[in-house]
């Protein structure tokens, strides 16, 4: 699974685009990093700027996205509205997906130190990679400005956190960190009232509103949603009044918490809510976990594919109430993934077969059995989701949502090894194409068939253990599912076992190979014990099912 971060580095110019262009093209020159947004300001004279990646090709492309910046922009001819202190005023990363608000801060320090070392312009961490409480503001660092920031970095409390405390008069300075992904999200009422709809704002937004208590003080009344920022007005487009809601941190509060807070507070004052507008991008697991959410409130099952609980999300959210909601455009990691057409889990069935019976050497034996476990924990989970369901077992939904779920889960990381399978052979065939026409060339063109080689036998030992984790949902099926689909569970079993041992003949033809005696036998010794224990758990399973058909 792959770690995504989000980086949107804010540069001091909104006129020229040429300027601007250059900036973003050393950003689009790093392989593995998807340009997503470009907004420049002609009044801020200022641009923002959205990419995301892995988080150490984001690392490098704004690296260079800030050297550009140093190079191009002249902060002693800079003027705009917008606060500044720099070149590259201010570079967030922010975390997207399989990855921590920790690990991220931890790549924004990574960075802080390049730009201050190499670049020698003054760096200060913000947010969650800033330690000390009085310098994580933005808005605190960033006082006094570019204008006065050549007296400020003088100060020993504002010492930069990586660079010298030398003023940079053409660059300025950068502030540097990692914040949380902020949703602009939209809510759409059944009024035209501006008024109705900054007061539904206001019962929600974190910071309330102002009221005067008893003794006639003016006091703050909170709201009841933290880590949002709302207001109400009216969008003539639409004819409807909406609640324009930042979610800046939706850990916190989450999408579909926010949508259902403000249903509950307009349904208080005689207003509905009728759907829902996205503003921007999302991360999927806001939309997967808000699927969940919707799923568990019906009391079903949650263990069901990623496009369902992304198709259950949209209809209860009314995400598509005002215009057609495509997940290809709206959620970053699809933007940036722009799966391929080519790839063999896209193929029909009748493409699939056709391909393997090609004279094409992939996909082989490897990607098929990474194939046959994928569907034998999808019977399980079929039979998971039927008892979940099964009328006058409701109160067992739980229990079989939560065997599903696990399943669903399997299912997708077996999916991914029969395209990874075939990968890791290529990869084997690309070193073998290397030269080898001096010693230098043998030597490299050797180690890179090894470390191949390596990773073609990691892929079906992935596949055996995977595929292994199924047992015991699939035995549990046979033995607590629906009783009417226990061949299903049998036929699952067989599945899983003829995975497993079809992945065990990868293991070993392609370890015979290795060189490194140490890791070969181990990784042989796993596989051996994983064939041998599949062997017996398949026909505990094949007895359960008999015993009963």
């Amino acid at each position: 699974m792959k770690q995504l971060i989000e980086c949107v580095p804010n540069f001091s110019e909104g006129s020229d685009m040429s300027i601007i262009k250059q900036i973003t093209n050393e950003i689009e020159s790093v392989e593995g990093v998807r340009l997503l947004d470009v907004d420049p300001g002609k009044a801020t004279n200022r641009t923002v700027v959205t990419f995301v990646g892995e988080p150490i090709s984001v690392i490098e492309a704004a690296f260079r996205a800030i050297k550009k910046a140093a190079e191009l922009i002249d902060m002693r001819k800079h003027t705009g509205e917008h606060p500044r202190m720099g070149a590259t005023d201010v570079c967030p990363l922010i975390p997207v997906a399989n990855i921590s608000m920790e690990e991220t801060a931890e790549w924004a320090k990574k960075l802080g130190e390049r730009v201050g070392n190499e670049l020698e312009i003054p760096v200060y961490l913000y947010e969650d990679a800033q330690k000390n409480p009085e310098r994580k503001n933005l808005s605190i660092i960033r006082a006094g400005e570019y204008e006065g920031f050549s007296k400020k970095i003088l100060l020993s409390e504002w010492a930069p956190d990586f660079g010298k405390a030398i003023f940079n008069a053409k660059s300025g300075a950068t502030v540097i960190g990692a914040r949380d992904f902020l949703v602009a999200y939209n809510i759409n009422l059944n009024t035209t009232s501006t008024r109705r709809a900054n007061a539904i704002a206001f019962d929600v937004r974190e910071s309330g509103r102002k009221i005067q208590n008893e003794k006639g003080e003016e006091i703050v009344q909170p709201g009841t949603l933290k880590s949002v920022k709302a207001i109400g007005w009216f969008i003539e487009e639409y004819g409807v009044a909406q609640i324009s809601m930042n979610l800046t941190n939706v850990n916190i509060t989450p999408i579909h918490i926010a949508f259902d807070e403000v249903c509950k507070k307009a349904n208080e004052r005689g207003v509905r809510v009728t759907g829902s507008e996205l503003v921007g991008l999302i991360p999927l697991k806001s939309l997967l976990d808000a699927g969940r959410y919707f799923l568990e409130k019906q009391q079903r099952s949650v263990g069901v594919s990623e496009k369902e609980l992304i198709h259950i999300a949209v209809k209860s959210l009314g995400l598509d109430e005002l215009s057609e909601f495509i997940p290809k455009k709206k959620i970053i990691e699809y933007l940036l993934n722009e799966e391929k057409q080519d790839k063999l889990v896209n193929l029909t069935l009748q493409e699939f077969a056709n391909e393997t019976a090609s004279e094409s050497p992939a996909p082989g034996g490897g990607s098929i059995a990474a194939y046959m476990g994928s569907l034998g924990i999808s019977l399980a989970t079929m039979v998971a989701n039927l008892s979940a369901h099964k009328k006058g077992w409701d109160k067992r939904w739980k229990e079989f949502s939560a065997w599903a779920e696990k399943g669903q889960k399997i299912k997708d990381e077996l999916l991914y090894l029969v395209d990874e399978d075939t990968n890791a052979f290529n990869k084997i065939m690309e070193a073998f194409s290397l030269p080898k026409s001096s010693e230098q060339e043998v030597k490299f063109r050797t180690e890179a068939i090894q470390n191949a080689t390596k990773y073609a036998t990691e892929v079906p030992l992935k596949t055996m253990i995977l595929a292994y984790s199924s047992f015991p949902i699939i035995k549990a099926m046979a033995e607590i599912g629906n009783p009417n689909s226990i061949s299903d569970a049998g036929v699952g079993a067989l599945c899983a076992r003829s995975a497993i041992i079809g992945a065990y003949m990868n293991v070993r033809i392609n370890a015979a190979e290795l060189k490194d005696e140490a890791f070969k036998k181990e990784i042989l010794a796993k596989a051996e014990k994983i064939k041998n224990d599949a062997i017996k758990e398949e026909e505990a399973i094949l007895k359960i099912v008999y015993a009963v058909i």
